[in-house]
């Protein structure tokens, strides 16, 4: 058997793992033109970990990541709503992590040369149709300028191919754009003095206003660590698109975030000081899709934010 993957992400990459360790040959397309390390700082929970460690990548990203040690939630004002351990601390098998998204990218392609070679991956791949028939998936795939580059036969197609899935449109051409909540998330990270206990997390405010903050990797010195942070606001009703497209890399703007910031007080963490010491951040419409009927037709299957986008947060 031979499966066809779209989509170099963390979906796409993982699958590549799972189907190698199970015999199951396949070839990954990316369309952009190499697999970077985009995204800031995300929790990735033990059911999560799990999974990667039966893939052997537990030491890995021990080496990148934070093991998290415990959760607060605080009201925007700074008071203690709730306080909890996580991860191996709480009684799990594996530990939570707090990880930089590309770290974690990272650690999983570099994996997927290792143990698969690096013919598996192809990038600047960009996916511009497929067919199925009785024996297999034909899927032609294409640059950024629109000239064919590779027509792969496989067994099966799986689409990772993200919230603007290619694969997903194709099964579905009626459905249009991802459906915007209404809320805009910033996010960003920067070399910061340890706070608690150097692998705390806190979350303040409610539902209309939200702060995070957690480090996710050793920081330049002893005393500091690479400290994510994330501002969600409430910013609209949802009726109309977002202001920009949903993506990776959409630069943030300080004259928007700001006023949004400072109405925070939080007191184990200057929270005003560290987004100022951010040179750059990123914004992420809270964007997802209404549920589809299926994932899979025929020889075609979704998976990851292609079949069930989830709101980045």
């Amino acid at each position: 058997m031979k499966a066809i993957i779209v989509g170099g992400g963390i979906g796409g990459l993982t699958t590549a793992l799972m189907l190698r360790a199970r015999g199951i040959d396949c070839e990954l397309h990316e369309q952009a033109e190499t697999i970077r390390e985009l995204g800031v700082g995300i929790n990735t929970l033990p059911h999560a970990i799990r999974e990667l460690a039966q893939l052997g990548l537990l030491d890995r990203l021990d080496a990148v990541a934070i093991r998290t040690h415990e959760l607060f939630y605080l009201t925007r004002y700074g008071q203690q709503v709730w306080h909890e351990k996580r991860g191996l601390d709480a009684g799990h098998d594996v530990p939570q992590f707090s990880i930089h998204r590309g770290r974690l990218q990272s650690v999983i392609h570099q994996a997927v040369v290792e143990r698969l070679g690096e013919g598996a991956i192809r990038t600047g791949s960009r996916l511009g149709a497929f067919t199925q028939d009785e024996g297999g998936v034909n899927a032609y795939f294409f640059d950024r300028s629109g000239a064919h580059v590779h027509t792969a036969r496989g067994d099966i197609l799986i689409g990772a191919d993200g919230i603007h899935s290619k694969v997903r449109q194709t099964l579905f051409p009626e459905e249009g754009p991802p459906c915007w909540n209404g809320h805009m998330l910033w996010r960003g990270a920067a070399d910061w003095p340890v706070f608690l206990t150097g692998r705390s997390m806190i979350i303040a405010g409610g539902l209309n206003a939200k702060a995070v903050i957690y480090p996710i990797a050793e920081g330049s010195s002893p005393a500091s660590r690479l400290t994510n942070w994330a501002v969600m606001v409430r910013i609209g009703d949802g009726a109309a698109p977002p202001p920009r497209r949903e993506g990776w890399s959409n630069p943030g703007r300080r004259e928007e975030l700001m006023p949004y910031a400072t109405s925070f007080s939080i007191p184990q963490v200057d929270f005003t000081a560290l987004i100022n010491t951010t040179p750059e951040f990123w914004e992420y419409p809270r964007c997802d899709r209404d549920p589809l009927p299926y994932w899979s037709s025929g020889r075609v299957t979704l998976l990851g934010d292609a079949a069930h986008p989830m709101y980045p947060v």
